[in-house]
């Protein structure tokens, strides 16, 4: 079981790899004005969002818990379905918080004609989720913890960790070799 375990996990990083570069293009802010047509044109990267790409990582991330933090048989499962608790209140926290940082960004643009009354219901809005954020987490990381025993619990924060630290560096190198990708266009329709 450990050994498929381990296979589908690399086929997985492996596929996340090979998909960032596209998560890199879309996480860039859209440029302003109609998208460019012709032979330079960046490739549409396709129905690939964000989203997909975490949910991938977060499914890497629990295949790789087992190993990581010496789970039991017994102890796998209940595990698995705390952890993707925690993730699924990581991600819908983050959507929302993303979506009300984006109201605030039309609404403070240089061009845009805020209305304060409104910035301040979203700001409110803002920390609210911030506090429902915090204590859902909290919640969460309780859920997890009672499925561990204490060392499982420090591996699984390090564990953490070390997973949020290799999907930073995954992405900003698929930001770089966006960048890279779409330089090499750009000097290849120049000549």
């Amino acid at each position: 079981m450990r050994m498929r375990l381990t296979w589908v996990s690399t086929i997985l990083f492996v596929a996340v790899l090979g998909i960032a570069p596209a998560l890199a293009q879309q996480q860039q802010p859209p440029p302003q004005g109609p998208p460019p047509q012709g032979p330079g044109a960046p490739p549409d990267p396709g129905p690939l969002n964000a989203n997909q790409i975490q949910r991938w990582f977060e499914a890497y991330t629990v295949l790789q818990a087992q190993d990581q933090l010496r789970l039991s048989e017994a102890q796998y499962g209940r595990f698995v379905t705390r952890l993707k608790q925690l993730q699924e209140s990581r991600r819908r926290h983050q959507q929302a918080r993303n979506q009300i940082l984006a109201d605030l960004r039309r609404m403070t643009a240089p061009q845009a004609a805020g209305d304060e009354t409104q910035m301040a219901e979203r700001i409110k809005a803002l920390r609210d989720e911030d506090e429902r954020s915090a204590a859902e987490l909290r919640k969460g990381y309780e859920g997890v913890d009672e499925t561990l025993d204490v060392r499982q619990q420090a591996r699984f924060r390090v564990f953490e960790d070390r997973m949020e630290q290799q999907k930073l560096e995954l992405l900003m190198r698929a930001r770089q070799n966006a960048r890279n990708a779409a330089r090499g266009r750009g000097r290849g329709s120049s000549n």
